[in-house]
């Protein structure tokens, strides 16, 4: 009997849709194989939601996420809908009620080097060399989803005795969070290289303060064959520049983990290389780390590599396939390796012949499956 599973795509804004056909090309190689059946139900998030439905995250599509084995995300957003009106729905609401619809309180986004893409970094090759990390970042918490609220003092009784405008975002953690994604970050760490970067800003934030707290007492009651550091985020952000190699797990809250997971995507030279998971209790959703592209959408030269990576990613964290993901991994790099590139990964000793659009690159990798 062959097995089906049910996959809900998001193709979503800009080159999403691009993208997207050539994850869904990967992964039925993949099903041809393994003699694995793919069935897909395509739904609405961000800007061509709020165009069609008025909204960025329509029932329908929560309901069609929830009835998958898996969510595959491409990209959303665009100036078309860029606003700072909280009354206007704005794209990234999709993907803000996603994970808090589907639970995925844990992302994990892998950063690492393909040997022959080293010289694409703004590093030197020698800083780059062996990089292998993975960020896990805390999802639903934190200021993305605190109380926030902006208000006219006319008085001047407000916050700096003036009047006029002042705003307040809220951020809070509770022990039950902290602990989840620790423990997260520590059984992905004895699979790795059984070491933990645990990031806060204890020494300003009460909420970092019972974050090292709770990370502490995780690590020595039931992790302790993990190595476990501390480290403030201002000095991660400069370490991840000046050492990327040294770090095995990174694990953070929300907001943090957003900005570092960017700053160590750049390390790879572009962030159309890299995947992310957003993991749960129970659906799980995959997308590239990148965004939306607006200004080369349609033109069919975006890189796909990292959706196809998120595909890789899938296979392995929802659908139980890791020799099938082994093979994506490896295709991609035997893509690589014979010296493919997409415009953004090319360099100036590349071959005409050998920079190729987004479907030919697609093509060329679900060849090698």
């Amino acid at each position: 009997m062959t097995t089906n599973y049910q996959i809900c795509l998001l193709p979503g804004d800009g080159i999403g849709p691009e993208i997207i056909a050539e994850g869904v090309k990967v992964l039925d190689a993949v099903g041809e194989k393994y003699g694995v059946g793919f069935t897909y139900d395509e739904a609405l998030i961000g800007g061509c939601a709020i165009d069609a439905t008025g909204t960025a995250l329509p029932a329908e599509t929560i309901q069609a996420a929830k009835a998958s084995d898996a969510v595959l995300l491409a990209a959303v957003g665009g100036p078309k809908w860029d606003t700072t009106d909280p009354e206007k729905p704005r794209p990234e609401q999709g993907l803000l009620g996603i994970r808090k619809e589907l639970g995925l309180y844990c992302n994990l986004r892998p950063v690492q080097i393909f040997d022959v893409l080293a010289g694409a970094s703004t590093l030197r090759p020698e800083v780059v060399a062996g990089v292998d990390l993975m960020i896990v970042r805390e999802l639903t918490g934190g200021l993305y989803f605190g109380k926030r609220e902006r208000v006219f003092d006319k008085d001047g009784a407000g916050v700096g005795g003036a009047a006029g405008q002042y705003a307040y975002d809220t951020l809070e953690y509770s022990e039950f969070e902290i602990e989840r994604i620790a423990r997260q970050a520590f059984e992905i760490a004895r699979k790795r290289r059984s070491k933990v970067t645990s990031v806060d800003k204890a020494n300003v934030l009460e909420t970092s303060r019972m974050w090292r707290e709770v990370v502490h007492r995780i690590h020595d009651a039931d992790y302790a064959d993990v190595e476990l550091e501390d480290l403030l985020v201002d000095n991660t952000a400069m370490q991840l520049i000046n050492r990327p190699a040294d770090f095995d797990v990174v694990v953070t809250e929300n907001m943090f983990g957003d900005i570092l997971s960017d700053e160590a995507a750049q390390i790879t030279g572009s962030l159309g290389m890299l995947a992310s998971a957003s993991l749960g209790d129970g659906v799980a959703l995959y997308e590239p780390s990148h965004g939306s592209a607006p200004d080369i959408a349609g033109r069919g030269i975006a890189n796909p590599i990292a959706q196809i990576l998120s595909v890789e990613m899938m296979l392995r964290y929802s659908l139980n396939m890791p020799e099938a993901a082994d093979d994506v991994r490896r295709a991609v790099t035997d893509v690589l390796d014979a010296g493919f590139r997409t415009g953004d990964i090319k360099d100036a000793d590349t071959p005409e012949d050998k920079v190729v659009g987004t479907e030919a690159m697609g093509t060329l990798v679900a060849e090698r499956i």
